[in-house]
């Protein structure tokens, strides 16, 4: 590879976002590095587990020598406070907050200037449903951590994150409520997200970091009573 080829890191690539992500970046020329539990043409590992982390880093800088950009994208584990086991809900955190901490950690010293690391958070960081705590714990973790890291590391690199709202991942079109409790009028698609982290990796966005970016069509704005502007909650 050139010394100058851009490089990324993204976890949890193999499918839905993360798979939109990689294949963007792919075509903008970067070389894509994932990690995923899934099986494929890719590092197969458990990101939960220290070992996996230290060991694909390893593997990266010994393919790549640094690294551009790392979107920490894996999902963590969604179960609420009546089912959750204290060592499920323990591995939701080692996912969706260790596992972005520490591969951040471990990739510092290859980090080129202007890097930039993305944190996918959720619109669940700030509103959830029922029997959601250890999903919803993760991502409010995911999100205060990057403005932490933002401080700690720059100016050399740039720490964001983005909370994605109602994303479907096949790309179904919905209408009626489903679409309609956006204001934008749609369910987003994992498209929705990827330009938002290539924008966010580029030198348009030099300016800006320690940011949590909402991307849900307007559906956290939008308030909704009984019985008003049309919405009713079925008796």
């Amino acid at each position: 590879m050139s010394k100058d080829q851009k490089v990324a890191v993204v976890t949890g690539g193999a499918h839905g976002i993360g798979l939109c992500i990689t294949e963007e970046f792919r075509k903008a020329g970067v070389r894509v590095f994932v990690i995923d539990k899934a099986e494929g043409d890719h590092y197969v590992g458990d990101i939960s587990k220290q070992e996996v982390l230290e060991e694909f880093a390893r593997y990266v800088i010994q393919e790549a020598g640094h690294v551009d950009y790392l979107i920490n994208n894996a999902a963590p584990l969604m179960k609420g406070i009546e089912e959750c086991t204290y060592e499920e809900f323990q591995y939701a955190i080692a996912v969706g907050v260790t596992a972005p901490f520490y591969l951040s950690k471990l990739f510092l010293p290859y980090f080129r200037e202007g890097a930039s690391i993305i944190n996918i958070s959720s619109s669940r960081d700030r509103m959830s449903q029922p029997q959601t705590e250890s999903y919803t714990a993760a991502k409010g973790g995911i999100s205060a951590l990057t403005h932490a890291m933002a401080v700690s590391l720059g100016p050399k690199i740039r720490v964001n994150s983005i909370s994605p709202g109602w994303i479907d991942t096949a790309y179904t079109v919905y209408e009626g409520p489903d679409a309609d409790q956006q204001p934008v009028g749609r369910v987003g698609d994992p498209m929705d997200i990827a330009n938002a982290v290539l924008f966010l990796c580029s030198e348009k966005a030099g300016f800006i970091t320690g940011e949590n970016i909402c991307i849900d069509g307007g559906m956290t704005k939008l308030m909704i009573y009984h019985d008003d502007y049309g919405w009713r909650k079925e008796e």
